[in-house]
């Protein structure tokens, strides 16, 4: 495959990726109050690592993995898979699908701040204009006047989900090497399995073990929604464009998940859309086209 055609199909990964992270907001919405966060991050790890088990030894790089490789990789699983997916969690009990994909959707910012305060990525002025173009977005939307409404709770939230959004950053600028080294399907298949073991722990450290989830039909075919198409296809879609694209091209499509957040939120779970979550996310779309050379200039890859 010549790199035009693979660096397309890249793009397209990772627009799909995106897309599917927005519905992962809303099927997350309708089993987090049934299941408490550690237990459904578990669970829906649980399933994808299921997923990708029957093909983990056609996955196996053909070099020796080093203690170094495994553990870097554990690390790599802590981060996204464990700690991102919690705070990701625990921040939809309290918030609303719309306002926590846009909570979400400062993955590409604080990639892009990660990236360039680790020597990674250089931070230009157009970068850093886009960086505070983007920040006012979700300035608006977690404004006095939304906090107001939705009651001090949704602080914690909020802080939930960036804490979260932090952590998946850092797997993005961080986690190239070992997507370059070992394959990215092989390292989103151990770091899940990695993550899904530290979920286990957490767990078995705070309610003694997950429980076995109480849902309806619709819970469950949200759950396995999210441990299928939104966790092991999701990843491994989102991982493949990592590899092969810079990590702020890469995320910078998760900007899509809000628009999907957005009008799922209001068609199924029957949330307002407001005029300042749209200002908001026009704001926030406006910093991350602006970053990616969408806006102003032609966009280069790299």
């Amino acid at each position: 495959m010549d790199d035009s055609k693979r660096t397309l199909l890249a793009h397209c990964a990772a627009a799909t990726a995106a897309l599917s992270a927005g519905t992962a907001v809303v099927a997350t919405r309708f089993v987090v109050g049934e299941v408490n966060p550690i237990d459904l991050a578990f669970w829906r790890y649980l399933i994808g690592s299921a997923c990708f088990l029957p093909v983990l030894p056609m996955l196996w790089p053909a070099h020796r993995l080093t203690a170094r490789d495994v553990g870097t990789i554990a690390v790599l699983g802590l981060l996204f898979f464990c700690l991102f997916t919690w705070g990701f969690n625990a921040a939809l009990e309290v918030l609303p699908a719309a306002r926590g994909a846009v909570g979400l959707a400062t993955v590409p910012i604080q990639t892009l701040l990660v990236a360039a305060l680790f020597g990674r990525e250089a931070m230009s002025a157009r970068k850093l204009g886009a960086v505070a173009l983007a920040f006012a977005g979700v300035a608006v939307v977690f404004g006095p006047a939304a906090f107001g409404e939705a009651g001090a709770g949704v602080w914690r939230g909020d802080l939930y989900m960036l804490a979260g959004v932090f952590c998946a950053a850092l797997y993005s600028v961080f986690s190239r090497q070992s997507l370059r080294a070992h394959g990215p399907l092989f390292v989103t298949a151990l770091a899940m399995m990695f993550g899904a073991a530290a979920l286990l722990g957490l767990s078995l450290a705070t309610t003694g073990g997950p429980a076995w989830p109480s849902l309806d039909s619709t819970g469950w075919a949200a759950l396995l929604f999210l441990g299928t198409f939104a966790g092991a296809v999701q990843f491994a879609l989102f991982t493949w464009a990592l590899r092969w694209l810079p990590p702020s091209t890469t995320v910078i499509y998760i900007a899509l998940n809000p628009i999907t957040a957005v009008i799922l939120g209001g068609l199924l779970l029957g949330e307002a859309i407001t005029t300042v979550l749209l200002l908001g996310l026009a704001l926030v779309l406006a910093g991350i086209g602006l970053a990616s050379g969408l806006i102003g200039r032609r966009r280069t890859d790299g």
